[in-house]
């Protein structure tokens, strides 16, 4: 089992930067696929981002291609999301997941985090 705590979100500018932190912990989080997803009111969630458990894959949305940065740290069990160039619709709140395979769906995650809340102002 893997437990997942999110941290680093808060009230920024549009055209600046956050990086957000997900703290894992439980024994097979260097081999699960970590993804991330958010959801804006209203709206599904949605992906975001995915890394493979050695970190040489990664997928992205369109949305955030060029602008975000998936990254993990197997020995300090935390997965990354470096958001540049922040646009109002990419407020959220975000969520890391964790999963037997790197993958855009969803419904391939078994366990997530509770979420940390991003608010780009214009």
């Amino acid at each position: 089992q893997v437990q997942l705590v999110e941290s680093g979100g808060g009230l920024v500018q549009a055209g600046g930067s956050l990086r957000l932190s997900c703290a894992a912990s439980g024994r097979t989080f260097s081999t699960s696929a970590m993804g991330w997803f958010r959801q804006a009111p209203g709206k599904e969630r949605e992906f975001v981002a995915a890394i493979s458990w050695r970190g040489g894959i990664t997928y992205y949305a369109d949305s955030v291609k060029g602008r975000f940065t998936i990254s993990r740290d197997n020995a300090k069990t935390t997965v990354y999301l470096q958001m540049s160039s922040l646009k109002p619709e990419d407020t959220a709140v975000y969520y890391c997941a964790a999963g037997r395979t790197t993958s855009t769906w969803r419904n391939e995650y078994d366990y997530w985090g509770q979420g940390t809340q991003v608010t780009v102002s214009s």
